[in-house]
């Protein structure tokens, strides 16, 4: 989700210290400048039953750290997604180099297109996502670092799914270019006859193409990135187009071909490998639609700038998100969900004194008693990041569309680790209180900087923080402005004896954290433009 913070807030004029006090059952957020500066040390502080400061971040001036040789070029520009890129390029070309040296060039165009456009559709599937999360991620903690700081990296899995989708175009142009030079030369199709193409497969192929190269240029990450709606909206129906219109050239190809051959057009399909590829594809895209279902919302305003949703037609587990729209054949939003917390049993009242009145919930939040808590139900922090959520806060729904099943996120290589850190700026702590559905989930130490955390997101979900992870930093940027995070991260990494640390944040700040990170050799990692 994106950050709600878009204005830019004045730094501090002096060095500031933010402390958790850990007295408080509820959580305290200290937001006064003067009140922490100057005067207490780090020992004075632990003897009031707080936590470690953060002392005069803002006011260090550390030296550069040291990088990694060619740091820049591994994690800015090689990054994991384009090294899967690189290599499913490579691989097609030694299969392309094989292609053109066999002799049945034109079938095997046909079936290394069909090849690719299934793993390209397979590496969206949500039950595909699910499992190389789960295999890839299963590693115990005991497993050398190395090895689990690079299972982590799972989220980079749309390399392979960008990587062939431009192979599957390149694989169909050669075989558009073999079709229409056979088409335009009047060649017999086989020398088993003198049957040639008609132009009805040409004209198909040609189409096919166009809208190939389409689906291309708009998924590029940064026409992606400033049009995302239209480059969802492209990218869905033209692949509902696209394979239709292979259903057509595929009949169209195997009806002239087989003639061609002089075999019947059945044993010529059953025979032919695109033909089962070209199921797979489609079972795959149409699956997910056919889990269309319109589910019960119940919405809980926490401000005028964030609403939570909570939903109870199935238990969440550890690291998954929803995808809700309010409109099936529109746009479509991603949001990860955390486990609500089950209400409190009530005790029965003694005979001898009479049951207390029930309190008024305060304004914006729902009674402990609140149905939403039981084992099937979860919620999402939807807050304002664009015409939807703005629209979705000013008018919570009772009802919104899911598709496909509930989908595993980058969150889940946490459980890789042992001790990790959580960074997170405004609504990013929606997807990371979805960490709170694993029992088994590491020690987590939150630092988390937002705008009136209390005020915009309510008391129950600053209480869910605090369950995620002893004494978490939450910085009141409403108070006393944003400030660089990474020299606090850097503190608390020390600190904590943490093995990793992840970012859930806007993509730039995002970026820069995990890049820092990386770049000393510290595992570090956050969702990517493509994840």
């Amino acid at each position: 989700m994106a950050d709600p913070e878009k204005n830019g807030v004045s730094m501090p004029t002096h060095p500031v210290r933010v402390v958790h006090n850990n007295s408080n059952s509820v959580g305290t957020i200290f937001s006064d400048h003067g009140k922490f500066v100057d005067d207490y040390s780090a020992k004075e502080l632990r003897s009031r039953h707080t936590s470690a400061a953060l002392s005069d971040l803002e006011g260090q001036k550390p030296a550069e750290p040291r990088r990694k040789r060619f740091a820049h070029f591994r994690y800015n520009v090689f990054t994991v997604y384009r090294r899967l890129f690189t290599f499913v390029m490579i691989v097609n070309l030694a299969c392309f180099i094989y292609v053109m040296v066999s002799k049945r060039q034109l079938v095997a165009l046909v079936d290394a297109t069909a090849v690719n456009l299934v793993a390209c559709g397979l590496a969206r599937h949500p039950m595909v996502i699910n499992g190389i999360y789960r295999v890839v991620c299963s590693l115990p903690r005991s497993a050398p670092l190395c090895l689990r700081r690079m299972a982590a990296k799972a989220a980079h899995y749309g390399g392979v799914h960008s990587g062939c989708g431009v192979a599957s175009l390149i694989w169909y142009i050669g075989f558009v270019s073999m079709v229409s030079k056979v088409y335009w030369t009047s060649s017999p199709i086989s020398t088993l006859s003198n049957v040639k193409f008609t132009a009805a497969p040409i004209a198909i192929a040609y189409i096919i193409l166009f809208l190939l190269f389409v689906m291309v240029v708009v998924a590029y990450p940064s026409f992606r990135r400033k049009m995302h709606d239209y480059f969802e909206l492209t990218h869905r129906f033209t692949s509902w187009i696209i394979l239709a219109l292979f259903v057509a050239l595929l009949m169209l190809f195997a009806h002239e071909v087989s003639t061609a051959q002089k075999q019947t057009m059945g044993y010529f399909l059953i025979t032919l490998p695109a033909f089962w590829l070209l199921i797979a594809a489609i079972v795959a895209v149409v699956h997910p639609w056919l889990l269309l279902r319109k589910v019960p919302v119940e919405p809980e305003p926490l401000s005028s700038h964030a609403v939570r949703l909570s939903f109870n037609h199935t238990p969440i587990s550890f690291a998954k998100g929803i995808q809700v729209t309010k409109n099936p054949l529109r746009d479509w939003h991603s949001f990860a969900g955390f486990p609500d917390p089950l209400p409190e049993p009530v005790e029965e009242p003694t005979p001898e004194a009479a049951p207390e009145p029930a309190s008024e919930p305060a304004p914006g939040r729902q009674s402990a008693q609140f149905k939403k808590g039981h084992r099937r139900s979860f919620s999402i922090v939807v807050s304002k990041a664009g015409d939807w959520t703005a629209d979705t806060i000013e008018n919570p729904p009772k009802e919104l569309w899911k598709r496909g099943s509930l989908m595993r996120g980058v969150g889940y290589g946490l459980r890789l680790f042992n001790r990790i850190i959580i960074v997170t700026t405004g609504s990013g702590i929606g997807p990371c209180l979805g960490f709170l559905g694993d029992e088994n989930r590491p020690a987590i130490k939150v630092i988390w900087q937002t705008r009136t955390p209390e005020k915009t997101y309510g008391q129950d979900v600053i209480d869910l923080v605090h369950k995620m992870g002893p004494d978490p930093i939450i910085w009141d940027t409403s108070v006393m402005g944003r400030i660089d995070m990474i020299p606090m991260v850097r503190q608390q990494y020390k600190e904590f004896n943490a093995e990793a640390v992840f970012v859930i944040s806007n993509p730039s700040m995002t970026q820069k954290i995990v890049y820092d990170f990386e770049s000393q050799g510290i595992p570090a990692y956050g969702p990517i433009f493509d994840s």
